[in-house]
């Protein structure tokens, strides 16, 4: 049972991340990766990760997916024209994506995929997780995050506003 909600899961990830993808209104598109971030984060649980998908949850979810719906709502780039088909119809990816998603939470609550194998359990808690991750790989979080301040500094020296110079208005 547990791998075959875990392919539905994938597909619904999937689907969710082209629907994204070719969405023209930004705030659709983000509601779309939302819910691609949620079936990603019950693959994880569905592999023996509950920590790394209360993180996809929290983090992703949580936090950054609300900054982007604060960015486009700021800057106000939802186009402004109305579509032409029928309002139903608009709603029917995103509903068939939340009722699957919906679906595929409620067997993994009701059936634990743990006991459904008679194999180890592979859990790691919060402890062992941090000991791994500042401990054997300090060196690759320390890369990671350096990486991250490079393009945040990046990001800024490309996106700061550059005042036109008298010279190059007169050349145009």
């Amino acid at each position: 049972m547990a791998s075959i909600l875990f392919y539905i899961l994938g597909f619904v990830m999937l689907a969710a991340t082209l629907l994204c993808v070719t969405c023209r209104n930004p705030v659709h598109a983000v509601i779309y990766l939302v819910k691609g971030f949620f079936a990603l984060a019950l693959m994880f649980y569905l592999l023996g990760a509950p920590l790394i998908a209360a993180w996809e949850v929290i983090v992703y979810v949580g936090a950054i997916m609300v900054l982007f719906l604060f960015i486009i709502m700021v800057l106000e780039l939802a186009p402004r024209e109305q579509p032409q088909e029928p309002g139903w119809q608009r709603w029917v990816p995103g509903l068939l994506l939340a009722a699957s998603i919906m679906i595929c939470t409620l067997l993994i609550i009701f059936q634990d995929p743990s006991a459904a194998s008679h194999g180890p359990n592979h859990f790691v808690g919060p402890r062992e997780f941090g000991e791994a991750l500042f401990g054997k790989y300090a060196l690759a979080v320390e890369v990671v995050s350096f990486q991250l301040l490079f393009a945040a500094v990046g990001a800024y020296y490309l996106g700061r506003y550059q005042p036109r110079r008298r010279n190059e208005e007169d050349q145009t």
